[in-house]
Order: C-alpha cells, then sequence, then structure tokens
C-alpha cells in the first residue's frame, strides 16, 4: 500500500471490526450459494460483495470518490496482468492453430505413461518454472499439452491440473525470475537470494511430499490399461489435421530462451503469438482469416472425435473475457478494502493479540491467507509485508521469515481461489474449475501447512542481531 493510499484511509474512520467479518462471510456463504446450490459463477457475489463493503466505507466517513479511485488503482495495479491474460488466450489459439500444442501431446502421448504421467508433469512444469519464473506462461503453454496427453492417458483431468499447477507454482516460488519471488524480500526487508534459501526449508519437504502424493496417485493406475486403439486413434486424428514435426518444438524452445534474456512479458508473448502464426501459415497451410479467428475466438474444428475436439477446441482472446471480468470486479473490491483500510483492521486486531512470537509468527500467516482469498496477491504481499515489518525487527525475526510466510500463504494460496486471478486464468486456461482441481494441488495445500507447523513450533524459524536490525535489508 503506498504512501497515497495511506494518507487517504485516514479520511475516513475505523470501519468497525464485526462489519468487515459480516462481509467476509457474506462473500464466502454468497459464493457458496452461487457456484455450489445454483450452479452460476462468482461475478454477482463478489459485486454485491463489493456494494456492500462501499456502503459500509461510506458509512464511517469515506467519500465515494475515495473509493472510486481506489478501485482504479487496484485495476491498475494487475493492468499489466490482465493484458497478459489476454496475449496468452491469443497464444493458445494460434499455437494449435500452428501444429505446435497438437505436436507436444502427439510425442507426449507416445512417451509418457499412466502411471509417472503425474509426477512427470509435476517435475517438467518445476524445471520450466525455475528457469523462466512465469507460471501462467507455462500453464497457458506446456499445461494446455499435458491436459492433452493425461486425457489421451486416462488420467482425470482435475489430477493432471493438480499437477501442474503445484509443478508451476513451486518454480513461480523458488525462481530469482519470478516478480512475486522479488515483491516479497522487498516488502519484508530481506534479499532476493536469503529469501530463496529460507523458502526452501519449508518449500522442499513439501515438494518431495507432493511428488511422493503424485507418484502414489499415478501407480493406481498401472493396472490401468490404456486401449491401444484409442491412443492409435489420437495419434491419427492429430497427425491427419495437423502437420506434426519436431520442428513444432521450436517455439516451447524460444519462449525458455526469450524468458532467460529478460525479454518483458508483454512483447514476449506478442512475439510468440506472431510466431504462433507463421507456424499456422507455413506448416499447416492455414490462411489469414483462419489465423485471425484463432486469435480472436479460438481453434474451432470437428476432428471426428469428440475428445479431442474437446481439448483443442479452446483459446483466443474472447476466451479470456468473461475470467477478465471477474479479476476487474476482484480487484475493485480489493480497492474498497484497501482503500477503506479494512484490511488493516484484521491485520491490526491479529497484531494487537500477537503476544508472543510463535502468536506473532502465526498471525502474519493468517493474515496472508486471509487477504489472498480477498484482495489480490500483490496487494497482499503489500499490506502484509508493510503491517509485520516493523514488529518482527523488534522481536529480532529475521526478515526472511516474513517473507516466506508472504509466498508460503500468498503465492500457493492464490490458485485455490476460485476468484482470484491465478484462480480464474489456471480455471480458464486448462479448462478445470477451480473447485475440482484444488484438492490435488498437493503443494500449494502441504506448503502452508509446514509453514504454520513452523510458526508453532519455531522449527527453522531465523533470529538476527540488534545490529542487522538497524539495517533496510538484511541478508542471511
Amino acid at each position: 500500500m503506498n504512501d497515497a493510499t495511506t494518507n487517504e484511509t485516514k479520511k475516513g474512520g475505523c470501519v468497525p471490526l464485526w462489519q468487515v467479518a459480516v462481509l467476509f462471510i457474506f462473500l464466502l456463504a454468497s459464493i457458496l450459494v452461487s457456484t455450489r446450490m445454483l450452479g452460476s459463477s462468482a461475478h454477482i457475489p463478489l459485486l454485491l460483495a463489493t456494494i456492500l463493503a462501499t456502503f459500509m466505507a461510506l458509512g464511517s466517513g469515506y467519500k465515494y470518490a475515495d473509493l472510486e479511485e481506489g478501485m482504479a488503482e487496484s485495476i491498475k495495479s494487475a493492468a499489466q496482468a490482465i493484458l497478459l491474460m489476454l496475449i496468452v488466450g491469443i497464444v493458445v489459439g494460434l499455437w494449435i492453430l500452428g501444429g505446435i500444442v497438437p505436436s507436444m501431446i502427439y510425442y507426449g502421448l507416445q512417451i509418457l505413461s499412466p502411471s509417472f504421467f503425474l509426477v512427470a508433469s509435476l517435475l517438467m512444469c518445476s524445471v520450466i518454472l525455475v528457469m523462466t519464473g512465469s507460471s501462467w506462461t507455462t500453464i497457458g503453454t506446456l499445461g494446455v499439452a499435458l491436459m492433452g496427453v493425461g486425457m489421451g492417458l486416462g488420467v482425470p483431468s482435475a489430477m493432471t491440473a493438480g499437477a501442474i499447477i503445484s509443478g508451476a507454482y513451486f518454480g513461480d516460488k523458488m525462481s530469482p525470475l519470478s516478480e512475486t519471488t522479488n515483491l516479497a524480500p522487498a516488502m519484508a526487508g530481506t534479499d532476493v537470494f536469503s529469501h530463496v534459501k529460507h523458502m526452501a526449508k519449508t518449500t522442499l519437504p513439501a515438494y518431495v511430499i507432493a511428488a511422493i502424493l503424485f507418484t502414489v496417485l499415478g501407480l493406481s493406475f498401472r493396472d490401468h490399461t490404456v486401449d491401444p486403439a484409442t491412443i492409435n486413434s489420437y495419434l491419427d486424428c492429430l497427425k491427419s489435421t495437423f502437420t506434426i514435426s519436431p520442428i513444432m518444438l521450436i517455439p516451447p524452445i524460444c519462449v525458455i530462451l526469450m524468458v532467460i534474456m529478460k525479454v518483458p512479458a508483454i512483447p514476449g508473448m506478442i512475439a510468440v503469438a506472431f510466431l504462433g502464426s507463421i507456424f499456422a501459415g507455413v506448416f499447416q497451410g492455414a490462411s489469414m482469416s483462419q489465423i485471425f479467428a484463432a486469435a480472436y475466438t479460438g481453434f474451432r474444428a470437428d476432428t471426428g472425435i469428440e475428445a479431442v475436439n474437446n481439448l483443442l477446441n479452446r483459446g483466443g482472446l474472447s476466451s479470456m473475457l468473461d475470467t477478465i471480468a471477474l479479476i476487474l470486479i476482484a480487484l475493485s473490491f480489493a480497492g474498497v478494502l484497501d482503500r477503506s483500510g479494512m484490511i488493516n483492521e484484521v491485520c491490526a486486531a491479529m497484531l494487537k493479540r500477537a503476544k508472543t512470537e510463535r502468536a506473532l509468527l502465526t498471525a502474519a500467516l493468517l493474515t496472508t491467507i486471509l487477504c489472498t482469498f480477498t484482495t489480490h496477491a500483490y496487494v497482499t504481499m503489500v499490506v502484509n509485508g508493510r503491517m509485520y515489518r516493523d514488529e518482527f525487527k523488534k522481536r529480532n525475526l529475521h526478515p526472511a521469515n516474513l517473507s516466506r510466510i508472504l509466498e508460503d500463504g500468498g503465492t500457493l494460496c492464490c490458485p485455490l481461489c476460485p476468484w482470484s486471478s491465478d484462480g480464474v486464468y489456471a480455471s480458464a486456461t486448462l479448462g478445470v474449475a477451480t473447485g475440482s482441481y484444488w484438492m490435488y494441488c498437493f503443494l500449494n495445500l502441504i506448503n502452508p501447512i509446514i509453514s504454520l507447523i513452523c510458526c508453532q513450533t519455531g522449527w527453522t524459524i531465523a533470529h538476527m542481531s540488534a545490529d542487522d536490525a538497524e539495517k533496510d535489508v538484511v541478508t542471511l
């Protein structure tokens, strides 16, 4: 939260904590009713919660113009992510039309087996993400291809999505190239390498457990014999519809190279989309009208096999519009909470009750998770980082503890929230509802639990000297 925002929050009184509690209860209850009982989406409940939060803030003396400005600033903070989401939609459509995704699926079906597919997906996404630091890019490219491979091997889509997301967010969390991996230590007061080193103490055990669980889950398919005729029908369908060649693997390699060379995300993905259109025209014989259609509405074709149609008929800029609408509403809600100081009220209430070191660490983790499920990932890190930073130093707790907590409760919980930008993106891109895949995101579920155990027991908690407490940036 910037200084301007802090000054703005002084223009009104404190929204009573009981009202904030009512707001959060209303939000969760209305979303559950809408999604579970009415079979609808989270759009309207989130919009109603935003309206309720606005009335609460107005009742405490805030001006509507200030709240509206808070919404605008919140949306502005995620403008790059929204643009990137639109471009990824274009990339998916063009990569399918260009035969890039079909080629990845084709070779994956020939190489991977059902028994080790899930753990292999976890490992592949992890390695790619550590090198690139971009979870969205990997989910939108390699993730889409792995969903197709999993379908062909008879592995449930929710399990495949869980393995992809677990691997992607491990890499996103541990890569020095990731935005959140740089933001968390900056807010806490340490450097990125101390942050990654300290995170490994909770993340690596969670990753090992997740890998074991995916291995065990995959071995349950060892008696599951994939019908060769079915696999061959998928392979023949892909080969008759597209030109399949190892040359089609060049664009994914280019993505990795561009990220390693630190090409900015938006121009880099535009270049990747352009490369997909070239492959579509040169290797697949697509016309200009087909290329434009794939970029906007996604790939659409009848291959003669319904399962293949369901996998490939996706992508396009328009496929992301519903997702972006939800994100815009969620960001507006976060803007009202931030500008009215409701988030600070919750954090401050937790801080007052945190008399012991154990209580302080636990409070930081719980409020980080709460903020993640009610605001935006970046808002979570900024608000909680600034809220707890000085208190951690007063108690000689190394800031790497705080930066680790921001990632354990923030970054990893984002894809588990159905209305967060990460949750709606993963769901829209992989074609699996958040409510279906969350239980298989083993890393994302286990890591916060290990972090809570560390907070309660003091295991792996680092301390610092009085001299270190005087420094702006403290290293391990």
